[in-house]
């Protein structure tokens, strides 16, 4: 495939860090705590498994208690599967994988239920009934909120409490999971099947905190890698480590060109920002509230979507981002508004809570004035390729939740998407793994079993990395963009740092922000939330996917692979 003509940065294939000198087992590891992992950990256990879950921070910093969209899923009599595919295969712009949102669709509502079940509650009507309500690209009433805009704190919450109760569950909290251990095998590069990871746990173990933990499967549920760029709505955790560390293992990754910006990311002014918090997460304005009935505005007041699309302000996200972009670069403005003031501040409190407070913590009340709002990055489509039952191209090894691509979302996630392909496919690599584990294997006598043989960038190339991203990989991309972008990364990726959880984290958002910037320059269309304004439509002969891995070397390779 066709690179950029600056070249592009060598990535390792292993972080620099010392050898173990701590070494636990398990039956199962589950890197990540958030709606995906805590599910797989919940079905795990019951099929008997011991599960340790590994997560960064503590259990409920990641992305899913911010979600403030909905679960979709087929509940009402009137709605069936094959509507549900149909709008998530139009979103997702010919790239979806049939057989994947089959699955989704129909597997859905009993997941569903049983979260429910867990003691996840959601929004009712007075005679008790779901409250469902429809989101951008939906054309039917299927989305289940709680809280109004709390619906993934809810989430989190239940799942929470459901893992708190299980003695069989072990939580290590405030660990990055570094690299993956692999057995001897037989392999092109002499390794065979995933038996562990390694890990570093602050305050535990040897000094530097560096240990191993031995599994007979690994499934990583680490979420996305919004912070690869300026403006996210993801918080401070997603740096990409589970799609580093798949790619850094000889895993395969796909469609990462498609990262989803948000249309509405709250705009926090200059005066509220705190000093110091660098590129904090945005507050996102949830496009439910565009389903109550709230416009999208222009700074004379008119609503600019009209025209664009048959749904207007509720058309398939990259539409609505793409239409405010247009607008801000025909007027040089920083952001457009979003007028809800005609559903009256008594309604917005009630049924927006958290969207409210975000507003009136920057000095907007939604009752009374416009919402400042703009796209930032929300959510990859792409990551580390599965199958059906969440299985990568690396024995033993699973993924699930933002972090895969189980081909469901294709170009454009549908929304509300994404915590149903939590919920189903965490249920479907709980039901792989109990059906026939191996036994556990010893590590290769090389790479991170040793330590010692890889390298990091230092931590202060970060906000370098998210300017470049921002301004030549984000929502506008172009040949010329994006080789200035690859040229910058080039450059970022000659510093040497040393074994810490900030340069570790950086390693990691230059392994992704390359993969997407090789990916992004490869692919010469324009499809679903990947714009080239130089080749601004959709082109039939790109309906396929490119798949990305590190060669030897450090070397990024990207192949091409049609759509049947």
């Amino acid at each position: 495939m066709e690179s950029p003509t600056s070249g592009l940065p060598v990535v390792p294939n292993l972080l620099a860090a010392p050898a173990p000198g701590w070494v636990e087992s398990t039956d199962v590891i589950v890197v990540g705590s958030g709606v995906a992992g805590l599910t797989a950990a919940l079905h795990l256990r019951e099929a008997g498994l011991h599960v340790t879950v590994v997560t960064k921070v503590s259990i409920d910093e990641g992305s899913t208690r911010w979600a403030q969209g909905g679960v979709a899923a087929v509940l009402d009599p009137a709605d069936t599967p094959r509507m549900h595919a149909s709008d998530t295969e139009i979103a997702g712009v010919g790239l979806c994988d049939p057989a994947a949102v089959r699955v989704l669709v129909e597997e859905g509502p009993t997941r569903l239920r049983e979260l429910m079940r867990l003691g996840a509650e959601f929004d009712r009507h007075p005679d008790g009934s779901l409250m469902l309500t429809r989101e951008g690209g939906h054309r039917a009433d299927r989305i289940v909120h709680a809280g109004g805009d709390a619906t993934g704190a809810e989430i989190q919450r239940a799942l929470h409490e459901a893992v708190r109760r299980d003695p069989w569950i072990r939580l290590v909290e405030h660990a990055l999971v570094l690299d993956l251990l692999r057995a001897p095998g037989d392999g092109p590069d002499g390794l065979g099947p995933a038996c562990g990871v390694t890990l570093h746990v602050l305050g535990e173990g040897s000094e530097d905190g560096v240990g191993a933990l031995l599994a007979r499967a690994v499934v990583l549920a680490t979420g996305g890698m919004g912070q690869i760029f300026a403006a996210t709505t993801n918080p401070a955790v997603s740096t990409g480590d589970g799609v580093a560390l798949a790619m850094r293992a000889g895993a395969a990754v796909t469609d990462v060109e498609f990262v989803q910006f948000h249309p509405t990311a709250l705009i926090v002014p200059e005066q509220a920002r705190v000093p110091g918090a660098g590129h904090a997460q945005q507050p996102l304005v949830s496009e439910a509230l565009r389903g109550e009935g709230a416009h999208l505005v222009d700074a004379d007041g008119k609503r600019f979507m009209l025209g664009q699309h048959e749904l207007a302000e509720l058309a398939p996200r990259d539409v609505v981002a793409k239409g405010i972009h247009r607008v801000l670069l025909a007027t040089g403005a920083e952001h457009v508004h979003l007028d809800a003031r005609h559903l009256g501040g008594t309604f917005l409190a009630r049924r927006f809570p958290t969207i409210v407070a975000s507003c009136r913590a920057i000095g907007v009340d939604p009752g009374e004035d416009l919402i400042p709002v703009a796209p930032a990055a929300h959510y990859a489509s792409g990551g580390v390729r599965t199958d059906l039952h969440g299985r990568t191209s690396i024995p033993g090894l699973y993924a699930c939740g933002e972090v895969a691509c189980t081909g469901v979302h294709g170009a454009n996630r549908l929304a509300s998407n994404s915590l149903l392909e939590g919920l189903v496919f965490s249920r479907r690599i709980a039901e792989h793994i109990a059906s026939g584990l191996p036994e556990q294997a010893r590590p290769a006598e090389t790479g991170a079993w040793r330590g010692g043989a890889g390298w990091v960038v230092p931590a202060a190339t970060t906000p370098s990395l998210q300017r470049a991203m921002t301004r030549g990989a984000g929502v506008l991309r172009s040949s010329a963009t994006l080789d200035a972008t690859a040229a910058e990364l080039v450059e970022l990726g000659t510093g040497r740092g040393t074994p810490r959880t900030a340069d570790w984290e950086a390693t990691n958002l230059l392994t992704v922000a390359a993969a997407l910037v090789t990916a992004a320059y490869a692919r010469r269309e324009t499809r679903g939330c990947h714009w080239r304004e130089d080749f601004p439509t959709a082109d039939e002969r790109w309906r396929g996917h490119l798949v990305g891995a590190i060669g030897a070397h450090g070397r990024l390779t990207t192949c091409w692979e049609e759509t049947p």
